[in-house]
């Protein structure tokens, strides 16, 4: 039976192929149908814009999607996954070619391209890919039903799909072995797995009618279960093969640290109590998510058992959608919609509250899911419409409102810190400066951060830098409220600052505190405010590369570097503060398990600063983590996380044995200038 010219038939041995479109077009009914479905209740999302840097986009979804580029960050899963996905794309596109042969060329243009070199090697690849993908499973098995992870959910799901994958993939191959048993072709060794079972069905030395019954069998099996398979993609988590690449594609674009900003004079709701107040990216958002828990791995509220867990709210917010979405489509009146209540049963106030903001799920997240915003939505609407949130948060925006800082201080205090110092005021100076040191609530009221003001300035002056202080004149950034969920506030605070900042004239804005740092960069310019805006490290890490500070004196300690999630995640800036105490004489850095973008909050972010927090906490699990490494110094750049860790060496004992200094304090004392 065997042929000159490599290649084979593809129906040889099957009859009444009608019923394969058939059974094809009834397997894409629901697969169709769910899809629109779906895609209606996406549509109940309020407009947002996501079509822009149509070039950047595509190259985010071959990097991301295609590439699988945050996928292989965790090696188990990551080789789990790269071997399922790449051997799914070569078996599906194995398919296409099969009915691009049949359907298209041949009876078009007579013309066969699965022959030749090309089949030989056609036939290898698929078997191979097809061998990775079996491999692929059985990890998949068991990292989702043996090894069961608690962020892991839908266990039944996962048994559904990949015994579903499983029955095709195994189905494929004996019926390869079935053809080749028959057939017997001289190039069989081409398709080492088929050739395998071939030689296996040989030798049951069966009768050939039954091997060809048994081929004719398997294959409508195969075919029923493949396109059974399909129909139920976009009803389970395999939706995501279609939504992954599309939420990769609509990802935001804007700064990682910027909110969205609420156009307060034009709603008629303030952040989000039902699901049509979101945007439908954002309902988008979760049919994207692939339950791979990744989110609630790495993040804090939910290391330290709290109520949060991001993939939960997700799910969470994905099954309400579902529940809802058919009655606002269809409802002229939307109040019969809104008697489910989102915030408050589906979901707890205590999960909103329990988000530092870190973005850390976001940046874990390999699909680019945005759940930061949607918390923040959700927190505005407790804030703005209901008024319910922790009570200690009240003296927070009191503060706020009435004083500019969140402890309530007078402003008239503002400049107290450097009463004893020669620093210049912007209202004091006619000329421009090059830098206007933001000094912020921190480093104008907390003792503790009062020093690292100091050093910068006495580093400034030291360095002949030209820089002023707004002073008296300064009021809190307000990233506090924005975070909280008061837009009102934030807005009201901001819109003061950028009025007293346009006054004067300076080429950049220079801050001690991330959280100024990402406000005054990424969110000001949302109000009019467009500033060049630079973090201390940044520039301490320059004046050191130039030479305009000079550190001498050796610092024979052993240290390790906290990253603060608004300096890292958010805005990036990873290398500065390393290369400034990797210039410090004596000093060796060493890096905790979780650093750079993989780094742990200190639990303040997001307003948590200002909030109570019930054991076992955020800060001490940081530093309990920071004390493996037996540290003399941890390294900060935040004035936020220098308080919490702080706290966390005397809340945890370990006063003498280890202490907090900024980066500043250190470049400071190695100068040997006057404390």
């Amino acid at each position: 039976m065997a042929s000159i010219t490599p290649t084979r038939e593809i129906y040889w041995n099957i009859s009444g192929i009608t019923w394969m479109y058939i059974l094809l077009l009834l397997a894409l009914i629901p697969f169709c149908w769910r899809i629109y479905q779906r895609y209606r209740f996406w549509r109940v999302g309020q407009t947002e814009k996501r079509w822009d840097q149509m070039g950047r986009r595509l190259w985010l979804v071959l990097q991301y999607a295609v590439l699988q580029g945050r996928i292989m960050k965790k090696k188990y899963p990551g080789i789990m996954h790269l071997l399922l996905y790449s051997g799914f794309v070569i078996l599906f596109l194995g398919t296409v070619l099969i009915f691009i042969q049949v359907d298209i060329t041949e009876p078009l243009f007579s013309w066969k391209f699965l022959q030749s070199t090309f089949y030989l090697y056609y036939s290898l690849i698929l078997d191979l890919f097809g061998v990775l993908a079996l491999i692929g499973i059985g990890l998949a098995a068991g990292r989702r039903l043996f090894r069961h992870s608690p962020n892991l959910k839908n266990q039944l799901d996962d048994a559904v799909i990949l015994g579903l994958l499983f029955l095709i993939i195994l189905s494929g191959f004996l019926i390869e072995g079935l053809r080749i048993a028959i057939t017997q072709p001289a190039w069989e060794r081409w398709s080492p797995v088929g050739y395998g079972l071939g030689k296996l069905f040989n030798s049951l030395s069966g009768p050939v009618a039954q091997l060809y019954h048994l081929h004719s069998s398997l294959w409508w099996f195969h075919l029923i279960i493949s396109l059974g398979f399909i129909a139920y993609i976009p009803y389970s988590k395999l939706f995501h093969l279609f939504t992954t690449p599309l939420n990769i594609f609509f990802q935001s674009l804007q700064p990682k640290g910027q909110l969205t900003k609420m156009e307060l004079e034009q709603l008629d709701h303030f952040g989000a109590s039902q699901m049509n107040h979101f945007s439908w990216k954002a309902l988008f958002d979760l049919d994207a998510c692939t339950e791979c828990g990744r989110c609630s791995d790495v993040c804090p509220a939910t290391l330290t058992h709290k109520p949060l867990s991001p993939m939960k709210i997700i799910l969470d917010l994905r099954e309400h959608l579902s529940e809802v979405a058919p009655t606002l489509i269809h409802s002229k009146n939307q109040a019969a919609a809104h008697q489910q209540k989102m915030v408050g049963e589906i979901i707890l106030d205590e999960e909103l509250w329990g988000c530092t903001t870190c973005r850390a799920c976001q940046e874990a997240c390999p699909v680019f899911i945005e759940h930061i915003p949607k918390i923040v939505d959700m927190r505005r609407h407790l804030v703005l419409e209901e008024s319910r949130f922790p009570a200690e948060v009240v003296h927070t925006f009191r503060h706020l409102e009435n004083n500019g800082n969140p402890w309530g201080i007078s402003a008239e205090d503002r400049e107290k810190w450097c009463e004893d110092l020669t620093v210049p005021k912007m209202r004091e100076i006619d000329s421009e400066v090059e830098f206007l040191f933001w000094v912020g609530c921190a480093g104008a009221y907390d003792v503790r951060h009062q020093k690292v003001s100091r050093a910068m300035v006495k580093i400034l002056n030291a360095a002949g830098v030209n820089y002023a202080i707004l002073g008296k004149e300064e009021t809190c950034n307000g990233d506090p409220a924005r975070r909280i969920g008061n837009e009102y506030l934030f807005q009201m605070l901001a819109t003061r600052n950028i009025e007293i900042l346009n006054k004067y004239r300076f080429q950049k804005i220079l801050t001690t505190c991330p959280h100024c740092f990402n406000t005054l960069a990424n969110e000001y310019p949302q109000l009019g405010g467009k500033y060049k805006v630079l973090h201390h490290s940044q520039l301490l890490q320059e004046l050191l590369r130039t030479g305009k500070i000079r550190p001498l004196k050796k610092l024979p300690v052993k240290a390790t570097y906290h990253d603060s999630c608004y300096l890292g995640r958010h805005n990036e800036v990873y290398d500065a503060p390393r290369q400034i105490l990797k210039n410090l004489p004596g000093l060796k850095l060493t890096e905790m398990p979780r650093h750079r973008e993989n780094g742990f909050c200190c639990g303040a972010g997001g307003g948590r600063m200002w909030m109570e927090e019930k054991h076992p906490k955020v800060n001490q699990e940081r530093i309990n983590e920071a004390a493996q490494l037996a540290p003399d110094i941890i390294a900060t750049a935040c004035p936020f996380c220098a308080t919490m860790l702080s706290d966390a060496i005397d809340e945890t004992g370990r006063q003498g044995k280890m202490q907090n200094k900024d980066v500043a304090l250190l470049i400071l004392e190695a100068l040997e200038l006057p404390d």
